[in-house]
């Protein structure tokens, strides 16, 4: 049920996410501006993964749980308090030092000096979001281990709901670049908004986070050890986005910004399934390491990842079939033309095919983590960030935007294979037979979903023109038609995650 709840709230707010972009883009398209956002975006959300939010969460909710279990309430308490005012503190020196120092950093990453000073200047104010994410990431942390989940699934649907407010009111007052500003500011106060929600939760629960500066705890120590190669590993993996926007601004200015906007509908999926998957059973993986339930620990992340892969090898394959017509459905208005439409869809054409390997990657990266064993991960990001860069180098010249896509794809699939491979050494087996049998499955039913909803699509397209209205019913008609093939075709052949679903919406209908 938890897994329900998160997938439908984290839906709700990838959805406002991509209403989101739709709204930026219909101000400020695949423009240069927008490319610097989308720079200056990325450094301190790289920050961020190194220091704060998910490489905290990650290392914290393994030793949280663990003390939760024993039945050490206090202690645990005690350490989040401490963990906060550590947090507080360090992070509130770098974004100091950031901001002194980003007229040297950013310039690095955009090699065009005519956008320098509109980087620096956005970089500057979206900083301090690294304070904010990084106690968020803790109190995310501390919910998802007392099981409570919608909380932090809904509060990023308030932070798209404010980004998109603030553009809406903010971008008519400044004029020129200037006005990519209210993108950041909307940022800003947006992710304020939803570090505040997580405070009414945890005094309902009655979970008191009393900050003390207690940092000889051992406990601290601990979590600090086990975050080291968490940050490494998450820090390296979104390296990768830097790489995608240096070889990006190789190409063009505008380059950086499709990349990045096919990202955002490549991420839709993989936050309603795969992020909803692996966040909730973290913990549930946390708990049976610490009972040394090996059976059921074996049992549970196969389930996932096959929950995973019958949800996310079909949206590969709606993605692979409609990449133009999706992206000109969602973005082609006001600034964003038909040239931004065929950058941005063969930027997502691209990118399907890592989508099945990027959610396996979630889940298997969590069950290290739950292990408290990191380091293969940690090294495995490594050598994968080596691989994107190198693919992106030698392939950006002849092939522009799907060359740079296709390092991410080559280094995900190799991360997915690497894991796999130390994972089931050490847990002894991932039930990999019964795994790969029913993705053979779900890929042969996948081929059909895209063939007809490529085929509708075209007929419809075809009959009722490009208005706003004909591109809804074409698109939707053809993913429906297509969904329900795949849909058919997995229940005949019985394959027992797609049973599980059905039984879960059936239970679910009948206690209402």
């Amino acid at each position: 049920m938890n897994t329900l709840i998160f997938s439908v709230a984290t839906g709700l707010s990838r959805i406002a996410g991509l209403i989101r972009e739709v709204v930026a883009a219909r101000y400020f398209g695949t423009t240069g501006p927008a490319s610097a956002f989308t720079a200056a975006f990325q450094v301190p959300n790289l920050v961020r993964s190194l220091f704060a939010d998910s490489a905290l969460s990650a290392a914290f909710v393994p030793v949280f749980s663990e003390l939760l279990e024993h039945k050490k309430r206090t202690e645990a308490l005690q350490l989040a308090g401490a963990l906060f005012g550590l947090i507080l503190v360090v992070l509130s020196v770098i974004t100091v030092l950031f901001v002194l120092a980003a007229g040297l950093i950013m310039p690095l990453f955009t090699d065009d000096s005519a956008l320098d000073d509109l980087t620096v200047g956005l970089s500057r104010v979206l900083f301090p979001i690294v304070i904010l994410l990084g106690l968020n990431g803790l109190l995310v942390g501390v919910l998802n281990a007392h099981d409570h989940f919608t909380v932090p699934a809904l509060s990023p649907l308030v932070w798209n709901l404010v980004i998109i407010a603030a553009m809406v009111l903010i971008t008519p007052l400044l004029e020129g670049d200037d006005r990519i500003y209210s993108l950041a500011i909307g940022v800003l106060a947006g992710t304020a908004c939803q570090f505040a929600m997580a405070f009414p939760v945890l005094r309902r629960l009655q979970i008191p986070i009393r900050v003390n500066f207690n940092w000889r705890d051992p406990r601290i120590r601990r979590v600090l050890l086990l975050m080291l190669p968490v940050t490494i590993g998450l820090g390296l993996i979104n390296f990768n986005l830097l790489i995608n926007t240096f070889f990006g601004f190789r190409i063009s200015e505008e380059a950086p910004r499709a990349i990045d906007l096919a990202f955002r509908i490549y991420m839709l999926p993989q936050g309603m399934f795969s992020v909803a998957v692996a966040t909730v059973l973290f913990p549930a993986l946390s708990r049976l390491v610490a009972r040394q339930d090996w059976d059921g620990l074996r049992a549970t992340q196969a389930n996932g990842i096959r929950q995973i892969a019958l949800l996310l090898i079909p949206s590969a394959a709606v993605t692979i079939a409609l990449a133009e017509p999706i992206t000109r459905l969602v973005y082609e208005r006001g600034e964003f033309d038909a040239e931004s439409t065929r950058q941005v869809s063969e930027a997502l054409f691209w990118f399907s095919f890592s989508l099945p390997f990027s959610g396996f990657n979630l889940l298997l990266t969590r069950t290290f983590f739950s292990l408290q064993k990191p380091w293969t991960p940690t090294a495995l990001a490594g050598m994968t960030l080596a691989i994107n860069a190198a693919v992106a180098a030698a392939l950006y010249g002849p092939l522009g935007i799907g060359g740079i896509v296709l390092g991410t794809v080559v280094s995900t699939a190799a991360m997915t294979v690497g894991q796999a491979y130390f994972l089931r050494r050490r847990i002894g087996g991932l039930q990999l037979g019964t795994t790969l049998k029913a993705a053979a499955r779900m890929v042969a039913a996948a081929a059909v979903l895209g063939a007809v909803a490529y085929g509708t699509w075209y007929a419809l397209d075809d009959v009722l023109g490009e208005s706003l209205a004909a591109q809804v019913v074409s698109v939707g008609v053809a993913i429906a038609l297509g969904s329900a093939a795949y849909a058919a075709i997995v229940l005949a052949l019985r394959i027992p995650e797609a049973h599980q679903i059905v039984r879960l919406f059936t239970r679910r209908l009948r206690n209402q």
